[in-house]
């Protein structure tokens, strides 16, 4: 399912047989599948999303679900938000039918009667164009770290970054690395991601020598890998009214628990930070790191299998979205036989 984070609506039919189905559904995703909150919450909003445009057309039980009740759903969550200009994205559209999908394989299960899975199709969507940086452009992110004037601050951002570009970790597994995890002499560690599925890491040589610099630097006992730097610059009889300003203001955006790790959020505004010290453009976020790993194994001729296990997807179709860009046999065949004839 989708990460876009989506507030649960508030069904005003409640009571007919297909809402119960979808609660009993979504009990059996938390207890029997243990899916994660945010994938119940995102079921939640699309399944009564259904159930409220079923009752309206005169369905309430699964049995009278059909083809047809389907053909115009869809068609109802194509169009919404048309008045305002703002259709739905296909992509999305596409997550109401997964969860449909589920939640009637979920029937066939309890053997309700109602319609099977299979007929329904998901609409063909446009190939994903990934945004990610090259290895200069990587290296000039990570050296943009060189200006920051706090010395703390500068390990531990070096370390965020050389760490999400060596490893392909999802920002949210980033934010949830402890210190107890990582495995410096062997220069790896095991996260648990999607799915609550475990998967081995690998640090490179730089990234593990940055992160224990990093630590070294430390003098808290907090468990979590990265964190937010509350003392930075107190007792610093140099330090102007402006400087300790822009401290309190980067301790503010961290949240006022600066003992606990770090935020997705605020790991996006650190890399916004030295994107744009370095110059760089392209809209860039923790997961442009994650794609950018992604190519540069590929482009130096690792196997599609090998980097569907250390991204952790489910499916290679997710990680062939990658091999557009990174076929390499493609390009030597343009090189060799492309316009010959010109002399």
């Amino acid at each position: 399912m989708t990460d876009t984070k989506i507030k649960p609506e508030k069904s005003q039919k409640a009571h007919t047989e297909l809402h119960q189905l979808i609660r009993d559904f979504l009990d059996y995703c938390e207890i029997e599948k243990n899916q994660s909150k945010l994938t119940r919450r995102n079921y939640d909003h699309y399944l009564n999303r259904f159930a409220d445009f079923a009752a309206e057309t005169g369905v309430t039980s699964a049995s009278k679900i059909d083809l047809d009740l389907v053909k115009r759903y869809r068609l109802f969550i194509n169009r919404l938000g048309s008045a305002q200009g703002k259709n739905l994205k296909l992509i999305t559209q596409n997550y109401h039918v997964i969860a449909l999908r589920a939640f009637l394989k979920f029937l066939v299960k309890r053997d309700y009667k109602s319609l099977a899975p299979e007929k329904i199709e998901l609409a063909k969507t446009p190939s994903r164009m990934v945004e990610f940086l090259d290895y200069e452009e990587v290296q000039r992110l990570i050296e943009a770290t060189e200006q920051e004037p706090e010395e703390i601050l500068q390990l531990r951002d070096r370390a965020i970054l050389e760490t999400l570009f060596s490893t392909g970790l999802r920002v949210s597994e980033l934010c949830s690395l402890k210190r107890e995890q990582i495995n410096y002499k062997r220069g790896e560690f095991t996260v648990r991601g999607k799915g609550d599925k475990l998967r081995l890491i690998f640090l490179s040589d730089h990234a593990n020598t940055t992160l224990q610099k990093y630590l070294k630097k430390r003098q808290d006992n907090n468990k979590a890998l990265f964190i937010a730097h509350k003392q930075i610059g107190t007792g610093k009889k140099e330090a102007t009214a402006a400087r300790q300003n822009k401290l309190e203001k980067e301790i503010e955006s961290f949240g006022k628990n600066a003992s606990a790790g770090l935020t997705s959020r605020t790991v996006q505004r650190i890399i916004k930070k030295y994107a744009l010290i370095a110059g760089i453009t392209k809209k860039i976020t923790p997961h442009t790191l994650r794609h950018s790993f992604a190519t540069d194994l590929l482009q130096n001729g690792a196997d599609i299998r090998s980097v569907q296990s250390m991204l952790g997807h489910a499916s290679i179709t997710t990680t062939q979205i990658y091999t557009h860009i990174t076929n390499q046999q493609l390009r030597q065949v343009h090189k060799s036989f492309h316009n010959k004839r010109r002399k």
